[in-house]
Order: C-alpha cells, then sequence, then structure tokens
C-alpha cells in the first residue's frame, strides 16, 4: 500500500510539472503541420519517432445530424457500407459485378415500395421479388470478395481499425508500420472516389438487428433513447444514431448516395497523421491521392436550433429491468466558457468514490448502486445537455433516488463549492489529460476531433489553462443559471409489472 501511495504522489507530482505553464500541450502544438488540400481537405501532421508506426485518423465532419428527416440511421448505415470495398478492392470482375448490383437494386426497391403498400400489398408479388432479389444475391456473390479492406490492412500490420458514427461526426482509424502508408492513402482515398454499396439489403437487415438488440432489446438503450427524444424536440440531436425503426426499413441506396455527397465534401473532412513520418513527403502522398477528391459546390445544410426549455419534461419507460433514470439539463456547447465549468463540475459530482454524489448515494445512504455525471450529451457541435445517470439500490426506489440527487445539485447553487474540491477536481483532470495524449493514436484522435467538430485543433492546447481558470463562483453562477426546474428533462425506467 505505501509503494501505491508513493507511486501516486510521484505521477501527481509529475503531472503538476509537466503542466506548470501548459509546456506540454504547447510544446505539442508547435510540432503539429497543418495543411489545406486546394481542395478544402485539411491535413494535421505531427511527426514522432517513438516506434516506426504512424496512426491515421480520417474524420468526417457528417454525422446522424446530418440526416434528412425521415431517414435517419443514414449516416451509420454508410459507414458500415464504406467496408464493401470500391470498384477495385472487393471484387474479382467488377464489369460483370455491376450489371448484378443494377438488378439487384431495382429488384430491392420495387420490393420495398410493394411492402410499403402496409395490407394492400400483394403477398405473392412481395414473394416474388424475394424470391428473385435472393437469387441475384447469390450470383453476385461469386464476383465479391469481402472483407478485403480489413485483410489488407491486418495482412500489412494494421492494428486498432475501426470506424464509428456519432451525432457529429464519422471517423476512420488505424494504425500501421510507418512504410505502409502509401497503402491506406490508395485505400481510404479509393473508397471516397470510387465506393460500391455491395450487399445494401442484407446490411440494412444488419442495422436493424443491432437496433433491436441495443435499443428494443436493451433497457439503457431504451431508456436513453426515450430521454434524449424527449430533451429534444426540433433540433435531430433527438434523433438516434441507429436511426428509428420506421426510416431505416425504408431507406433505399439513394438515401445513402444523398449523405455520401456532404460525406465526401473535402472541407468537411480532417485527417490526422501521427508517427514515424517526414511531414513534407506525407503531405505530397496526400495530395497525390485525396487532392483527385473534387471540391464540394453543395450547400451547407442548416439544422434548426432547439428552442429554449420553458418547463420540465418527463417520460417513464416500463421495461422488465432493474430502475434507473436519467436526469439532463441543457447548456452551451464547446468553446463556451461554461462548457468548461461544467467539466470541473462532472468531476467534482461523480469522479472517484469521494465525489460529492457518490460519495452520498453510494456510500452513505447506500440508496445507490451506481451513478455518473456526463458533460456534452449527446454531442458536441451544437448545444447540449449536462446528464446524470443513475441506478437505484434495491429496495430504494428512482423516486427516492431523485430527490437526493436534486437536493444535491441545489446545493451548488446555494453555496460555493470548496477550493480543496475545485483543485482535486482540477488535478484529476489533467491526469486525465495525460493519460489521452501518450499514444500516437490518442493524439491523432484528439488532433482531428477538435479540427473537425470545432475548426481548430489547438483547443486541446487551451484547454487546461481553460480549466485553470474557472473559479467556485463560476460553477455557483453556471448552476444558477442552467440547472434549474425549468430547464430539466427526467427519464426513469421502472420495473414492468408481471
Amino acid at each position: 500500500m505505501r509503494h501505491h501511495n508513493f507511486f501516486r504522489l510521484v505521477l501527481i507530482f509529475a503531472a503538476m510539472l509537466l503542466f506548470s505553464g501548459h509546456s506540454y500541450g504547447l510544446d505539442l502544438e508547435k510540432k503539429v503541420v497543418k495543411t489545406k488540400l486546394k481542395n478544402g481537405l485539411t491535413l494535421l501532421i505531427l511527426e514522432r519517432h517513438l516506434s516506426p508506426t504512424v496512426s491515421l485518423y480520417i474524420r468526417h465532419r457528417i454525422g446522424a445530424v446530418d440526416e434528412q428527416n425521415g431517414k435517419s440511421g443514414a449516416a451509420h448505415l454508410l459507414e458500415h457500407m464504406m467496408f464493401k470495398g470500391t470498384t477495385t478492392i472487393g471484387t474479382n470482375n467488377y464489369a460483370a459485378e455491376k450489371k448484378i448490383l443494377d438488378a439487384i437494386e431495382k429488384t430491392g426497391t420495387a420490393l420495398d415500395k410493394e411492402k410499403r403498400k402496409g395490407q394492400e400489398a400483394d403477398p405473392k408479388i412481395i414473394a416474388e421479388f424475394a424470391n428473385r432479389l435472393k437469387k441475384l444475391q447469390d450470383q453476385q456473390k461469386k464476383y465479391f470478395i469481402p472483407n478485403e479492406i480489413d485483410r489488407l490492412y491486418t495482412e500489412n500490420g494494421g492494428l486498432d481499425m475501426n470506424a464509428s458514427t456519432g451525432q457529429d461526426v464519422t471517423t476512420y482509424h488505424v494504425s500501421l508500420p510507418a512504410n505502409k502508408i502509401e497503402l491506406w492513402a490508395r485505400i481510404e482515398a479509393d473508397r471516397l472516389l470510387h465506393p460500391v454499396f455491395r450487399e445494401f439489403y442484407t446490411e440494412r437487415d444488419v442495422v436493424m438487428e443491432e437496433r433491436r438488440q441495443r435499443v428494443e432489446s436493451d433497457p439503457d438503450g431504451k431508456l436513453y433513447e426515450e430521454f434524449i427524444s424527449t430533451a429534444y424536440k426540433i433540433h435531430p440531436y433527438g434523433r438516434p444514431i441507429l436511426g428509428w425503426e420506421e426510416d431505416l426499413i425504408n431507406l433505399s441506396p439513394d438515401s445513402l448516395k444523398e449523405i455520401f455527397e456532404k460525406y465526401q465534401a473535402p472541407e468537411s473532412i480532417v485527417i490526422a497523421v501521427v508517427g514515424d513520418i517526414k511531414p513534407r513527403d506525407t503531405i505530397k502522398l496526400i495530395e497525390k491521392y485525396f487532392g483527385r477528391i473534387p471540391a464540394s459546390r453543395e450547400k451547407k445544410n442548416v439544422i434548426p436550433a432547439e428552442p429554449t426549455q420553458t418547463e420540465e419534461r418527463r417520460v417513464k419507460v416500463s421495461f422488465d429491468a432493474n430502475p434507473m433514470m436519467i436526469i439532463g439539463f441543457h447548456k452551451p456547447n464547446a468553446p463556451a466558457y461554461d462548457d468548461y465549468v461544467f467539466d470541473v463540475l462532472e468531476t467534482i459530482l461523480t469522479k472517484g468514490r469521494t465525489s460529492r454524489l457518490y460519495n452520498r448515494l453510494v456510500t452513505d445512504l447506500q440508496i445507490a448502486k451506481s451513478i455518473s455525471a456526463a458533460n456534452g450529451v449527446p454531442a458536441t457541435r451544437y448545444p447540449n445537455l449536462f446528464t446524470i445517470f443513475a441506478q437505484p439500490r434495491h429496495p430504494h426506489t428512482n423516486t427516492e433516488l431523485e430527490e437526493i440527487i436534486l437536493q444535491e445539485i441545489d446545493k451548488f447553487k446555494m453555496q460555493p463549492v470548496t477550493n480543496e474540491e475545485l483543485i482535486k477536481a482540477k488535478n484529476n483532470i489533467k491526469t486525465e489529460y495525460i493519460k489521452n495524449l501518450e499514444s500516437n493514436s490518442e493524439i491523432a484522435s484528439t488532433l482531428s476531433y477538435y479540427e473537425v467538430l470545432l475548426g481548430d485543433y489547438r483547443y486541446f492546447a487551451d484547454y487546461l489553462k481553460n480549466i485553470d481558470k474557472v473559479t467556485a463562483e463560476d460553477i455557483l453562477k453556471a448552476a444558477n443559471k442552467y440547472l434549474n426546474e425549468k430547464n430539466r428533462t427526467i427519464a426513469v425506467l421502472n420495473k414492468k409489472d408481471k
């Protein structure tokens, strides 16, 4: 135990030294080379010769918020389709395959059209189209080489390969030996220039099953979906990333082509390259491949602002599961100063066993199984929520838990936090910050994230300076301004009566 405490003290002392003058973030910032290609694509490069590897992030400032009404889930389904290859990757004869792909799309569209008639649909016509679609899909398999992008990366030493779709942004990343960067550029530029949306109808079924498992059959997912759609009435943050079921079932290949046009626009793309590279050579290489993407002429999507909430909103969910609850308050998004204030408040509330809510609800009163706060739900591009997730411990109820949580929140409105709490929270944030800037992959992730969302990767370099500025008075003001009943949404899940 003595060794553990000593190590912890050393770590905190090292962190304090490391961040004195915020030199760590500034040193990284100075070394980043930022370039804009002629077509508008942004490139961030950081040379680090710690190992002969490179981490590569591509982020598109396109997510679920950019979908058209009635076509929710299109961005997430598109991410799946981007792994199906191109006109040269994933096929042994694209010319022959394309004829079948065209027939698949035509048949699938006709099948969907008939199904949409509901009770008036002709079962014989549905069966005929479904049978024809199945035969065409079987024929197409002769030409399709599945998972070829995965195989190319894996066989060439690729690690940490993944993709994700959020409300704000879609991300693709991989880490490779440094001498394989041109392979990456060829693959990624090719799937932006010549993607082929193979297995569309099969993959749509996969996503619908994913929705069933993660939302319809999952209490956490079901409660969160109800919470977020209650908190947002106008803004598309209220739509689920996976899409509404009635939208998903009607998504067409044209739906994906519409969002892909936004996706492909170079001005919405940020690439971060961190590792054992030479910046000048890397810029030339990326210009060679990604510079071919045509500049976009598309008008920007106008997303309606969420009106100010004027009264408390509540929603109840019945589910055969243990009770749980979510409480959320509307607030500004980064880089607004109040967003930093809520980062500090989040830490004071629930980070660690001695944090206010954990200590009161889990340790002292023992009425909660778990409690956590999250600043910035569901995303960052637009005004978001400060949110608390909690589960009562049996036999206690959501009602009891809510009462104590709201009492604790009210304390922040009446009395400033102690200097000890403030210093501890800031040190926790600083220590976490160090962890998030250790590896090439984490740095590439951070740089590309802030550049694509806030238009400036240097946000990370100023972050700790702004956290240091936060005072007890700032927290008191923010709590009184935002953490009030009229600005509150509460979602509760109670166990369904048998």
